[in-house]
């Protein structure tokens, strides 16, 4: 049943929440998406290419970058995807969930056990999917989207043959793929564990053993291992357009008259090129740890141990 008491302040704390947010997350997608190859990369038809984007070696880095380049405007790029998902999930939950409020107003998948947890987070990621792939991609674009023009947005954002077929979304080769390992490392491992050593870490801390919350931390390192090479992967992905296949050209994009920044002519990030995709999760590994060395899937590892540690003491 729909609760407006609840309703009305879950609205106010989800706009605060973004408006705090959204900049951190957009230079963490733009920092994980930026391409930059070791030396020379091939185009598509095996022909060695100079590498002239930019070299951005650290979070804080691209942050200052964005700033510099596209201001404030920049810094809020995937604000609207972004409040679209959370408002519908945050709908779903209210309306069908029954669940309690956090002290922070935020809330939590019921606690049905492992298996219903993880049911309950493959159900939300199938429903967030597509706007998650629209934010990374409205981040990632070098244009200036318009917030209150969907039709001039997803032209931009998808090509033609996504926009016939918009669930090919779902078949973004890897993606799905990286998604549901992702959860299940956070359910299926992490969950337990922290379960079993630190069950009310936020409740009564005094109950909880030094020992058990060191182990639960070096448990989290480990895990963070695991977890932020599939969230680099999985940013790759989902900026990676599905085009038609050889047997279906597709048509050519429209021209849009879209607003371009000052600083238009000096590229925020780069991008690999589209005639050269990713085949899948382990092929975008690979071809990561190849072209651009293996640390560049651990970028801004340390956000993701602080958000477990974040979720820990939630």
């Amino acid at each position: 049943m729909f609760n407006t008491g609840i309703f009305f302040p879950m609205m106010a704390g989800m706009a605060i929440s973004l408006a705090i947010t959204v900049p951190f997350s957009g230079v963490l997608v733009r920092y994980r998406a930026n391409y930059n190859p070791k030396g020379l990369q091939l185009d598509g038809e095996g022909g060695a290419v100079p590498h002239t984007g930019p070299i951005v070696k650290s979070y804080f880095t691209m942050f200052g970058r964005v700033y510099r380049l596209e201001g404030w405007p920049g810094l809020y790029k995937g604000l609207m995807p972004t409040a679209l998902s959370a408002f519908v999930v945050s709908l779903i939950i209210i309306t069908s969930v029954e669940t309690e409020t956090s002290r922070h107003g935020r809330y939590r998948a019921p606690e049905t056990g492992v298996f219903g947890t993880l049911i309950y987070s493959l159900a939300l990621l199938v429903l967030s999917l597509p706007t998650s792939i629209l934010t990374y991609r409205a981040i990632t674009t070098p244009h200036r989207l318009p917030y209150f023009n969907p039709g001039t947005s997803l032209r931009m954002l998808l090509t033609p043959t996504e926009r016939r077929k918009p669930w090919i979304l779902y078949l973004t080769p890897g993606l799905m793929a990286a998604e549901v390992v992702h959860i299940a490392i956070v359910i299926l491992f992490m969950g337990p564990i922290r379960r079993a050593l630190i069950p009310s870490l936020a409740q009564n801390p005094q109950d909880i053993s030094a020992v058990k919350v060191a182990i639960y931390v070096a448990v989290l390192g480990f895990s963070s291992l695991l977890l932020t090479p599939l969230e680099v992967i999985a940013t790759r992905l989902a900026i990676q357009r599905n085009h038609a296949n050889a047997e279906e050209p597709a048509p050519e994009n429209q021209p849009l008259d879209v607003d371009e920044y000052p600083n238009a002519d000096e590229d925020v990030i780069g991008l690999r090129q589209e005639d050269d995709p990713y085949l899948g999760l382990v092929d975008c590994a690979k071809r990561m740890v190849d072209e651009e060395g293996w640390i560049t899937l651990y970028r801004a590892w340390w956000l993701t141990l602080m958000g477990g540690l974040m979720s820990a003491v939630a």
